[in-house]
């Protein structure tokens, strides 16, 4: 969603598979984080929606409301500091090198792009960019889930985490000041709060 609009000089490169979108730098991060901003300080907010086969962003948007859960993934979620710190709670899906090639293959070939467009663009940018990038920011999870979807140990322990959250009365947005470097968007989790054991 938040893929910065590109010029006609680089979506020309990138219909040709030679454009980065694995780099920091592909992402409009100043809007992420107005957009995660809003959203924790309990605004409705209207997320861009992006044209992967044009490498477009389009005119119409998704309208996400208030909730007390807000799921937000991406590859280099993690990446930027000021963005990092606004989740209270970070996964890392850890997810084997041949199935992460073999999923982008088919969802690329979907996209209509050939294969071996899609092999070149995944050797010149996806994996160094992976290496460079993404895979240092793992140190920043609270958890880290092996193989993917297929963990359904860990994913049912994280839903029943948040549920445990929502049950109790931490759910209410705790807005904090800004206060020098330190911003305290965070709602706090059970063992973060003085009455709990």
């Amino acid at each position: 969603s938040f893929y910065r609009v590109l010029t006609a000089e680089q979506k020309a490169k990138a219909l040709k598979g030679q454009f980065n979108f694995d780099h920091p730098d592909a992402f409009d991060n100043d809007l992420m984080h107005t957009t995660l901003k809003n959203i924790v300080e309990g605004k409705t907010v209207e997320v861009p929606t992006y044209d992967f086969v044009t490498h477009s962003r389009l005119a119409e948007t998704t309208v996400v409301y208030p909730a007390d859960v807000v799921l937000f993934e991406g590859i280099l979620v993690f990446y930027n500091q000021d963005i990092r710190d606004m989740f209270h709670l970070r996964l890392f899906v850890d997810t084997d090198s041949d199935v992460r090639l073999s999923r982008r293959v088919l969802r690329d070939m979907k996209r209509g792009r050939d294969l071996e467009q899609i092999l070149t663009q995944y050797t010149m940018f996806v994996k160094p960019a992976f290496e460079e990038f993404c895979l240092p920011t793992k140190k920043y999870a609270d958890v880290i889930i092996p193989r993917g979807v297929d963990n359904m140990v860990a994913i049912n322990l994280i839903v029943q985490h948040i549920q445990d959250i929502l049950n109790g009365d931490i759910c209410k947005w705790q807005r904090g000041a800004m206060n020098g470097h330190s911003r305290t968007y965070k709602r706090p989790f059970p063992e973060q709060t003085e009455s709990s054991s």
